[in-house]
């Protein structure tokens, strides 16, 4: 498993608490940062704010070969809703030629659907592969959130790469069968939101109030951390990391001095057996807790 920088962060303001987003410059330090330090794969948007310009700038000054890079981006939620198939694959071609301009580069190496919905429509499927088929893009997908879509799309051999959500907090893909390699043929999984848009580091105090029912959960970890000596983003981490099928951890990063520290608990090892029987004190949380999409701020 390889880590994946995301940069919602680089392009808006983001996370449970709002943290700002950078200024580009600092921003670009953390992308040199992290593929000067074993980290190749990026993940974006079209909906990230300025994201998309922001990587644009980095890979503008070729600090790394684009061959070395995976370079992931999405087409704008929603924007295919009122669209007639005929002109599908033009309104996919044409935005995604927007992003690889304003990325800089020829090629992403993979291009998902940002609506989860769309994986239940043949019509932007097949239009969206055009897009790898002109070489546009080397992987299409979508960015999903629940397991009957992952399965919409193991069922499609056009799907080649789906993101999702997995954290020690959510484990709907995995009791689903999602992570079982069996299932998901040939399609690569990414996973997201291992840390919940940050709110695994909060304090019980810091917890906003839209989150109150969170608070025992975040009470319970912090005991478990303080009993194993563990952090709970060295957990986050490990939780995810120990998942043989999927091949891309999404996280994202509020500062350069925290991706430092992710890149070295990503290198440590956690015991499978405490990893698991940690998981068992999270079973079937709901989903307006560990699904951002549903809080209601």
């Amino acid at each position: 498993m390889e880590l994946c920088l995301g940069t919602a962060q680089f392009g808006m303001d983001y996370g449970i608490i709002g943290q700002k987003k950078p200024k580009t410059e600092y921003a670009v330090e953390c992308l040199d940062y992290a593929t000067q330090n074993g980290i190749f794969a990026i993940d974006t948007a079209a909906a990230y704010g300025v994201a998309e310009e922001v990587l644009g700038v980095f890979l503008a000054r070729k600090t790394v070969a684009r061959s070395k890079l995976f370079i992931s981006t999405k087409l704008f939620p929603n924007i295919l809703d009122h669209v007639e198939e005929k002109n599908l694959e033009t309104v996919i071609r044409e935005n995604l030629e927007k992003s690889l301009h304003t990325l800089h580069t020829d090629y992403v190496d993979a291009y998902l659907l940002h609506s989860a919905r769309y994986a239940y429509r043949q019509d932007i499927l097949s239009a969206l592969c055009k897009m790898q088929k002109e070489g546009l893009a080397r992987k299409v997908g979508v960015s999903i959130y629940e397991p009957e879509e992952a399965l919409a799309c193991f069922s499609n051999s056009g799907v080649q790469i789906i993101q999702l959500p997995y954290s020690i907090f959510d484990h709907r893909m995995k009791d689903r069968g999602i992570l079982d390699v069996k299932n998901q043929m040939d399609c690569e999984i990414h996973v997201r939101s291992a840390f919940i848009q940050g709110l695994i580091t909060l304090s019980e105090e810091q917890v906003p109030s839209f989150l109150e029912k969170a608070k025992p959960i975040i009470r319970k970890i912090h005991k478990i951390c303080l009993d194993t000596g563990l952090s709970p983003v060295e957990l986050a981490l490990s939780y995810v990391k120990q998942e043989d099928s999927v091949s891309h951890l999404v996280f994202g990063i509020d500062s350069l001095e925290q991706l430092k520290e992710d890149i070295q608990l990503f290198e440590k090892n956690v015991s499978t057996d405490l990893l698991n029987s940690i998981a068992d004190e999270f079973k079937n949380i709901d989903a307006d807790i560990v699904m951002p999409s549903l809080w209601k701020r």
